[in-house]
């Protein structure tokens, strides 16, 4: 049987976490950034997991991670 491919999509978004959640970069830190305080820009600088509902989905879409 051929190997799988990963969502390239996801893999560039995703990454799993030691405990095996999946941890990503926060949105809304691109552009427009003039308007947008420095407490907001400082907050969403971190890693967010994704939320449980979402696991199963991006464990699919990503079948070796």
């Amino acid at each position: 049987m051929p190997k799988m491919k990963s969502n390239s999509g996801a893999a560039k978004r995703f990454k799993k976490s030691a405990s095996g959640r999946f941890k990503s970069k926060q949105s809304h830190l691109r552009h427009i950034l003039t308007k947008k305080s420095s407490k907001r820009k400082r907050h969403l600088r971190g890693k967010k997991l994704a939320h449980d509902s979402d696991t199963a989905l991006i464990q699919r879409m990503l079948p070796y991670a």
